[in-house]
């Protein structure tokens, strides 16, 4: 009988794979715990919605006294942090080549739009890692991820948004523009018709070989700001509506210095059914 990964830690024999696999099982571990905290909080609350009980006679029937089930309301994470799964989340963002510079550089706006979104899955307990996706686009999705980038930065991204039942990302004369597959209409952006401040981004959680992939591409590296932006003042909203299925939604937004100003869905956000 195959040993679990806790025991295969216990009986490492080499000390340095021991440590990192003793890490990294620590991480998850922590993002378990917080995740059934989180779950526990949904159960008790549906408990006294669904079943019509008091708060009180939760706690009877589970074990626990009215004090801490006050607690654990008061205490436990959002329900909207499942929207970005159970952690740890590793944000992705592409390495831009630049003529003069050997390795790749991160755009000032993708590297703005990690901040903010490393900022928000904080706030929502969860463990955030970042990767940063090399200049040929080559990489693999693991776990739950989230990427700002869009199919011209790398094969990966392109494959998961073709997916995507709704949408089209596409060239058109050598513009990007998203496209409703159903209605045929083009989304272009207003950077493209001599905006400086306004952008559209694709937002959608897509299927991606074994898993998902939540994606945030910006037909310009400013739109994957103000997408940011939107997701962090309608994370509840979108839980509610979208709860942990796939979606795509375009996003319009206005930046001036750094600071979104506006963000907001010109289309969507619709499920994948």
């Amino acid at each position: 009988m195959a040993k679990d990964e806790f025991e295969q830690v216990r009986a490492e024999r080499d000390p340095l794979r021991q440590a990192q696999r003793a890490t990294e099982l620590l991480a998850l571990y922590q993002q378990r715990g917080v995740e059934l905290a989180r779950l526990r909080k949904e159960a008790i609350d549906r408990a006294a919605q669904e079943l019509g009980m008091s708060y009180t006679a939760v706690a009877a029937k589970i074990g626990l006294s009215k004090g801490r089930i006050t607690q654990i309301r008061q205490t436990a994470p959002p329900a909207e942090r499942a929207f970005f799964g159970v952690g740890p989340v590793t944000v992705a963002v592409p390495l831009r080549r630049m003529d003069g510079r050997s390795a790749g550089v991160i755009a000032r706006e993708d590297a703005a739009s990690a901040e903010q979104l490393t900022a928000l899955l904080t706030s929502l307990q969860l463990q955030v890692q970042q990767f940063h996706i090399p200049t040929d686009g080559e990489w693999t999705p693991s776990g739950d991820t989230v990427a700002i980038c869009g199919p011209k930065s790398s094969h990966v991204t392109a494959e998961a948004i073709a997916a995507d039942p709704h949408l089209a990302f596409e060239a058109d004369d050598g513009r990007w523009t998203l496209r409703d597959k159903a209605a045929g209409k083009l989304l272009t952006s207003p950077m493209d018709q001599g905006s400086t401040s306004e952008d559209l981004a694709y937002l959608g959680r897509l299927p991606y070989r074994a898993g998902t992939l939540l994606v945030i591409a910006g037909i310009h590296a400013l739109g994957s700001h103000g997408a940011v932006e939107y997701l962090a003042s309608n994370l509840p909203d979108l839980y509610k509506t979208l709860g942990t299925q796939s979606f795509s939604a375009v996003v319009r937004c206005k930046v001036e210095d750094g600071k979104v100003l506006e963000a907001e869905a010109v289309w969507g956000p619709r499920t994948h059914t």
